[in-house]
């Protein structure tokens, strides 16, 4: 009976000991900043959009998962309690505007509040698809 016992506390600190690993390593992982990262593309704003529009699995390959800068006229800022959303429109779609939209980075929804729409604007953010309506680029930022 004692050797149960210590075959089953020894399974329970080889568990406690991986459970603590995992939090550390993947759970709680330094995130990118997205903020500070180069760009790997520099483009104008209805350029990616028209890629993505024409060639939508070339341009997933080439885009996606990478740091994109653009520049374009802003059509407007959509904002809800902290989320902050930079939409760059370029055609009228069954379901409204079409084009890109940025998620801007929580801590600069303030700055994104302030830009002002139709006004020219560059946004640098990490590219994660297009939705057959709009290309997404997440944790973006203002680049001046």
């Amino acid at each position: 009976m004692k050797t149960w016992m210590k075959v089953i506390a020894g399974f329970a600190v080889v568990g406690i000991i991986a459970a603590v690993l995992i939090f550390k390593f993947v759970v709680n992982k330094p995130h990118p900043d997205y903020e500070k990262m180069s760009p790997d593309y520099t483009m104008h704003a209805q350029d990616l959009y028209n890629a993505f529009k024409n060639k939508k699995d070339a341009s997933s390959k080439l885009y996606n998962g990478k740091v994109v800068q653009i520049d374009g006229t802003l059509a407007r800022v959509e904002a809800k309690d902290s989320l902050v959303i930079v939409v760059f429109s370029f055609t009228q779609g069954m379901f409204g505007d079409e084009g890109i939209r940025c998620t801007m980075i929580k801590k600069l929804s303030g700055e994104a509040k302030s830009l002002v729409p139709s006004g020219s604007v560059k946004i640098k953010g990490y590219c994660t698809g297009y939705n057959d309506t709009d290309v997404i680029l997440e944790q973006c930022s203002v680049v001046y």
